[in-house]
């Protein structure tokens, strides 16, 4: 009996260790599609991900008391992701995540239109992306992968395009791998766009806590929020995050990009090659003690500071989410690349496999 305890608490350590992953029904889509909802599970780190548009519906994780928080943005039920075409809550956005300018771009000459769904601009993939579509699921080691395939033509985009976007976990981590193909040219940004607020969902405003992003430039922006082409230094600037700072500290300053945005929605431009795994930003709560570190081989990161939230969104925890109630950091190429020869493209040759990581790592800072 005393061995047969020894088994069982290895299997328990390791499977601690490596993560349990589950499988559930989180409802049924009005045209009758199944959304199944899987839960990843470690010593450190829980996050909820669902079929539906390959959401990211929860990541619990510990504060410096040891106190369990949901650290994203969502709702309890399906129905709640279903109603809400406009804030893309822990989505996979795509075919192109962001903006393209006047919803046009060319491909090999040919000149495509995409729907118009933000200020005469294209916005995430269009009025129907791939966060409203029920992605094919597996259970892998520590996670899931989902599976959808865009046939030629879906939204305006050339070519059927095949994205695989593998979840999984490792200590407090949340690793998202990306792999896309097309058989057509075509051109491609996918990211992920969860709202994460440090101190819990529902907590308050993400004012307080501090960021870094690791970019010495970013692209500012026009009325419409597309970017000039222009890659600006950050240096004297409410956009110069390479040092800790209090988020709050600047966002309403005399600074025409601040104004235009409401706030922070703007495109960090990376150190490093575009490929490479490099430092994107770390986000630090200093009343929790709870702290975000983003590392990403995309080029560029969105830092969205929630300036569109405006109280009519309710979470689980019953609290309506208000103006900056969470902050966004979108690993992407750069908003409208396709209109712009000297961003790094999004171009996709048939026959080629693209590859990218992001990953999500929390960790604890002690007073």
């Amino acid at each position: 009996m005393r061995w047969v305890k020894v088994i069982l608490l290895s299997m328990t350590t390791a499977m601690a260790a490596h993560g349990a992953v589950t499988k559930a029904a989180f409802g049924t889509t009005p045209d009758g599609k199944t959304v199944d909802i899987y839960t990843l599970k470690n010593d450190t780190i829980e996050a909820r991900v669902m079929t539906y548009g390959a959401r990211v519906v929860s990541i619990v994780v510990p504060d410096r008391d040891g106190k369990q928080a949901d650290v994203v943005l969502g709702y309890s039920s399906l129905d709640g992701y279903l109603a809400d075409k406009s804030t893309y809550f822990g989505a996979i956005v795509g075919r192109y995540g962001n903006r393209i300018a006047h919803g046009k771009f060319s491909v090999d000459g040919h000149e495509y239109q995409v729907p118009l769904n933000n200020n005469g601009n294209s916005l995430h993939g269009g009025t129907v992306g791939f966060d409203q579509a029920v992605w094919q699921a597996h259970a892998v080691a520590d996670g899931v992968e989902m599976t959808l395939v865009s046939k030629d033509g879906d939204q305006g985009y050339p070519g059927t395009l095949t994205a695989h976007v593998r979840y999984t976990i490792h200590h407090g981590a949340l690793r998202i791998d990306y792999s896309v193909s097309s058989d057509k040219a075509t051109v491609v940004n996918l990211t992920n766009h969860s709202y994460f607020n440090l101190g819990g969902e529902g907590s308050g405003t993400i004012l307080g806590e501090e960021m870094m992003i690791a970019a010495d430039r970013y692209t500012p922006v026009d009325a419409g929020l597309i970017p000039t082409g222009e890659l600006a230094p950050v240096e004297g600037t409410p956009f110069d995050f390479r040092k800790p700072t209090v988020i709050g500290a600047r966002i309403n300053d005399n600074n025409e990009q601040l104004k235009i945005a409401g706030g922070y929605d703007h495109n960090w431009v990376l150190r490093g090659a575009n490929g490479e795994t490099k430092t994107a930003a770390k986000v630090y709560d200093p009343k929790s003690g709870r702290v975000l570190t983003v590392t990403t081989t995309e080029p560029g990161v969105q830092f969205y500071s929630g300036n569109f939230l405006d109280g009519t969104k309710t979470g689980p925890s019953g609290v309506a989410y208000g103006k900056n109630a969470a902050l966004c950091l979108e690993t992407q190429h750069y908003p409208d690349s396709p209109n712009h020869p000297a961003f790094p493209t999004t171009l996709l040759k048939p026959g080629e496999v693209r590859h990218s990581t992001t990953t999500f790592t929390f960790s604890i800072h002690s007073k």
